[in-house]
């Protein structure tokens, strides 16, 4: 007899507790929950894989692109036997390094593009390093927090065209940025006006980002995801996150995206 009571509240317990977590999982708001943006800032930086994903443009195939972690990069070198040793993502910080290429229209060059953005053990970021180039053209960004200025260089054929530093004032908004660049040369390389007087006064526009957890299809089955979703310019852009921290899917305006093959709507 108490063994028969000890059962049934023993599976009581057990389809309760399994109720209570696929309510959570997939009860609340149909899926989608609010998430504190820095929770998958966290994730992101301390994903211990690699995300590799396939740029397209309206469908078809443009290039690729890889996000991957400092820490990645660190748990790759250890055993998988072995567990690895505690506090690996706070000795020097956290890294994220962005390589691939793409080819952009009738553009016969494909651009190569190289960054690395690196962070303290708090997850402040403390310098940032792109690299874009074609087969003539190099565009170099570097920036320390530091300095409180972004160094952009712009090169074609070797020869130095544009070089100048951007104070931080400036990178606020999309228009701080033309008119950093534009407003105040009179140069051929920026054909002549102000660029901020010809596009839209939402460049003024600061970029927010929201953040929840949603869930769709990868390789055919349902898999809970972060989704980060913001605006440039009234153009939509979303970013789909692993739970994990790996990228999955990125949406850009110009019917661009990036995602992983298995990727797939729900």
């Amino acid at each position: 007899m108490i063994s028969r009571v000890t059962f049934v509240v023993v599976l009581g317990f057990w389809l309760t507790m399994n109720y209570t977590l696929w309510n959570i999982e997939y009860g609340a708001r149909g899926g989608d929950t609010p998430v504190p943006l820095q929770l998958v800032w966290r994730k992101i930086l301390t994903a211990p894989d690699a995300s590799s994903l396939t740029v397209y443009e309206k469908g078809d195939r443009m290039g690729y692109c890889e996000f991957s972690t400092g820490v990645g990069q660190q748990m790759a070198t250890f055993d998988e036997d072995r567990p690895p040793p505690d506090g690996i993502t706070l000795r020097n910080g956290y890294q994220l390094h962005i390589a691939g290429n793409v080819s952009m229209g009738d553009f016969t060059n494909r651009l190569k593009f190289d960054g690395r953005l690196y962070f303290d053990r708090t997850r402040h970021w403390q310098e940032v390093a792109l690299k874009i180039n074609s087969r003539l053209s190099v565009i170099e960004i570097h920036s320390l927090a530091t300095n409180q200025t972004a160094h952009l260089k712009f090169s074609n054929d070797g020869m130095v065209l544009l070089e100048r530093d951007i104070p931080f004032n400036d990178l606020q908004s999309p228009g701080g940025i033309v008119h950093a660049l534009s407003g105040n040369m009179n140069s051929d390389f920026f054909g002549g006006p102000d660029m901020s007087d010809i596009l839209p006064g939402s460049l003024d526009q600061k970029i927010e980002w929201d953040a929840r957890r949603t869930r769709v299809k990868v390789g055919g089955e349902a898999v809970p995801i972060y989704r980060l979703e913001t605006s440039l310019l009234g153009h939509p852009i979303t970013v789909d996150v692993s739970t994990l921290g790996e990228i999955l899917r990125i949406d850009l305006p110009g019917d661009i995206t990036a995602r992983i093959d298995e990727w797939s709507r729900p």
